[in-house]
């Protein structure tokens, strides 16, 4: 396995304006409380006030989610509470969006690597609590290129980078993500070039999917010292990542679902010859993946739901077509799809049965190509936010009392949509 860096980033000048409002830890009008550390405060606040780039942070009293939003010309990010745009970058192209998997990053493709994405928000631990901070967004020069950039998969604090076009999986620790400093990836290549995925372990060994130009079809497993321990090639048109309870991944197939249990390959049979998962979406402490579900020639009306320690796959109807960004999962593991009626459809993930729905849009139509702008969905807490194309529009959701309870009007068409919560704490 090899080592590259990432493109070194250049010092933007920044002209940005913010108050800084850093508050005592703690503190109560009486003064510091009972056995609080002042000098760790001061330590905390010292160390993550202030961004080397010229960016100034606040710290704020909860976590601050924040939204990434991609359309033909640039990216926005956007105040997940109020759903202003915190600020706007011009970047060309046809736009992805993924989060890195640290609360905080996103990773911005544009067919010639991924770019990190600074979406300003985070927290700090400080013993038995955590600090939360803000600061303007910034899209970075921070670069790792290569051909066809595709999947990004954040597992046990190891960062996956899927290159299409050479099959190179760059992986990289969480924890060295940095808006001003430039990072190392571990890079390894698949045994051809192919639309695939790769998964990242604490000890350095591997899953990943298996295909090449003309064909996907299964995963494998590699150990820390690159050599396969576990193969299975039952798995055509293989698409999707999910990671499970007790370490299960599972990948969607042309018919069915593969499982890998940390130890062996399990084959998950839809029933039909094709019937397509190529989106599988967990939820903690659910044995239930919720996937799209595509018989050939039919509209998606039915959703998967795949039990991976069973080993079954069930299916149910919303009674309205839907498309691979209309599936989430909610605080309670409840299996989310936004449908083409308008609606947020919400389903007991174990018997299929839809428990509530809301209005949320008027009805709308699935454009005929996939990079076309549709609306999209992503969950924070017990928040839905939903993208609206047709009205340039977004809505945050109360997943709680299933009502709207905020929507903005945007300046630009959206069309893919990601999200951090601003809770994962470092240190």
């Amino acid at each position: 396995m090899k080592q590259q860096k990432t493109t070194a980033p250049s010092m933007v000048a920044l002209s940005l304006t913010m108050l800084l409002t850093v508050t005592a830890c703690g503190q109560s009008s009486a003064g510091q409380d009972e056995g609080h550390d002042e000098h760790a405060d001061d330590e905390a606040h010292t160390d993550h006030s202030e961004d080397t780039g010229g960016r100034v942070s606040v710290e704020v009293s909860s976590p601050q989610p924040r939204l990434g939003i991609t359309y033909d010309g640039g990216v926005a990010v956007l105040n997940g509470e109020t759903l202003e745009v915190e600020d706007d970058f011009e970047a060309e192209g046809f736009l992805r969006l993924n989060p890195a998997g640290d609360g905080r990053y996103m990773f911005l493709t544009d067919g010639n690597g991924f770019r990190l994405l600074d979406t300003g928000t985070w927290a700090m631990a400080h013993g038995d609590h955590s600090h939360y901070y803000t600061m303007d967004p910034l899209l970075t020069d921070i670069t790792v290129e290569g051909p066809e950039p595709g999947h990004v998969v954040a597992h046990e604090g190891k960062g996956a980078l899927f290159f299409d076009g050479n099959g190179e999986v760059h992986t990289f620790d969480l924890a060295d993500l940095d808006p001003q400093v430039e990072f190392e990836t571990e890079v390894a290549e698949t045994q051809e070039a192919h639309h695939g995925v790769a998964v990242a372990f604490e000890d350095d060994s591997r899953f990943e999917t298996l295909g090449n130009a003309d064909d996907r079809f299964g995963a494998r497993v590699l150990d820390s010292e690159g050599e396969e321990i576990a193969r299975d090639e039952n798995c055509p048109g293989v698409h999707g990542e999910a990671t499970g309870p007790d370490g299960v991944i599972a990948v969607g197939c042309e018919d069915g679902a593969l499982v890998w249990d940390g130890d062996d390959f399990t084959k998950i049979d839809a029933g039909p010859e094709y019937a397509r998962t190529g989106n599988l979406f967990p939820a903690e402490d659910s044995n239930v993946m919720l996937g799209d579900y595509n018989e050939e020639g039919e509209p998606m009306t039915q959703v998967a739901l795949v039990d991976v320690e069973a080993g079954e796959i069930t299916t149910a109807d919303v009674g309205s077509a839907y498309n691979f960004r209309s599936l989430a999962r909610g605080p309670e593991g409840e299996a989310l799809v936004l449908a083409e009626d308008g609606h947020l459809h919400v389903l007991d993930p174990d018997t299929g049965e839809e428990t509530d729905a809301v209005q949320v849009m008027d009805e709308w139509t699935e454009p005929e190509e996939w990079q076309e702008p549709r609306p999209a969905i992503q969950v924070v807490d017990e928040i839905a936010y939903i993208t609206d194309p047709a009205e340039q529009a977004i809505h945050a959701v109360d997943l709680g009392e299933m009502e709207i309870i905020e929507s903005a009007d945007l300046d630009f068409v959206p069309n893919e949509l990601s999200a951090v919560d601003g809770k994962d704490a470092a240190g």
